[in-house]
């Protein structure tokens, strides 16, 4: 029968635990280096024995391994992890987007906010923008316009200036004789 790498280190569940809870009271990114100087040291360098046996992420593991041979410190973007907006991404949609929406857009009467108010949808502006000579392709989803409306300040509401006027009720001439 095959002996596990634990029990050939003679390393007991206890010890285990310990070595656990101490590389949890590390903090990042010294917990990853110590995660790999473990490993190497207690498991032969198997990562996925250390994942089975401490419950550790395998790729942290691995590169708190090679932090811990070569002694450079890897360094986290978690800034460059995320999607770029479309509007960093397609500078020309915007302002193309921003003269399609500017004649149709109105602040608010009162000047309380800097919201801009329209009566045009994000499927109207998708399709202003295929009609201006963008290939359905390059554009982005409905959904994704009308995210970058709200970035911008659009906000749907009817535009006062597009509201019906009223006309204002004539008195009803009465239907009543005088007898004098």
């Amino acid at each position: 029968m095959k002996t596990s790498t634990l029990e050939r280190k003679g390393v007991s569940t206890e010890i285990v635990d310990l070595i656990g809870r101490l590389i949890d009271s590390i903090e990042w990114p010294a917990r990853r280096r110590a995660m790999g100087d473990v490993t190497v040291a207690l498991l032969d360098g198997k990562q996925r024995v250390a994942e089975d046996v401490f419950g550790w992420s395998r790729k942290a593991v691995e590169l708190g391994i090679h932090e811990h041979q070569t002694g450079i410190a890897c360094v986290n973007d978690i800034s460059a992890r995320g999607k770029p907006r479309t509007e960093d991404k397609h500078p020309k949609l915007l302002a193309e987007i921003q003269t399609i929406m500017e004649p149709h857009s109105e602040s608010e009467s009162s000047l309380r906010t800097t919201l801009l108010y329209t009566n045009m949808t994000a499927k109207t502006v998708h399709e202003a923008l295929v009609q201006k000579g963008w290939s359905e392709d390059d554009l982005p989803s409905v959904r994704t316009i009308s995210n970058l409306l709200n970035r911008q300040d659009y906000r749907l509401r009817t535009v006062a200036k597009s509201k019906v006027q009223k006309k204002p009720t004539k008195p009803m001439p009465s239907s009543k004789t005088s007898d004098t």
